[in-house]
């Protein structure tokens, strides 16, 4: 689908949706679009896509509040959101919703520290997408480390 929108360079890192690719920056900007109903048109349900540049992942890598010495890497996570929030909606956001996780919006992101693990935490995608009027998918801090490195290579 990235291919017949006019992407090159398509690849795939891990199955949960991180497709690599290249475009101009007039094409990314459809990409969503494109690819979307694409998937509506074969498989019948509606999807947005989240997309960032690599530029935008350099700047999510260096932006992590949480990563700091002594914290371990497998309990920090980002989520990617695909609008930018409304600073209203996440100033009604509850800091104590999962005690004793932590979380910051900064941008069009959202860095957690789980120091439990994710599996516990009340700070899901639904959360954070019914509050803040968007959609988000998350990704640990290996993966968005990783998705930089091949986007960079």
């Amino acid at each position: 689908m990235f291919a017949a929108a006019g992407c090159s360079g398509v690849s795939s890192f891990i199955q949960s949706g991180n497709i690599l690719f290249t475009a101009s920056n007039s094409l990314a900007k459809k990409v969503p679009g494109l690819v979307s109903a694409e998937i509506e048109k074969q498989f019948g349900f509606q999807t947005r896509l989240v997309l960032r540049t690599s530029g935008q992942m350099r700047q999510v890598a260096a932006s992590n509040p949480f990563l700091t010495p002594g914290v371990e890497e497998k309990l920090l996570s980002v989520m990617f959101l695909a609008d930018s929030p409304d600073p209203l909606d996440v100033e009604k956001l509850d800091p104590q919703r999962s005690p004793p996780d932590v979380f910051r919006v900064i941008g069009n992101e959202i860095f957690l520290y789980t120091p439990t693990g994710l599996a516990d935490t009340k700070l899901t995608n639904a959360y954070f997408d019914s509050r803040l009027k968007t959609i988000c998918t998350s990704r640990n801090w290996r993966t968005t480390l990783k998705l930089l490195e091949l986007m960079e290579g």
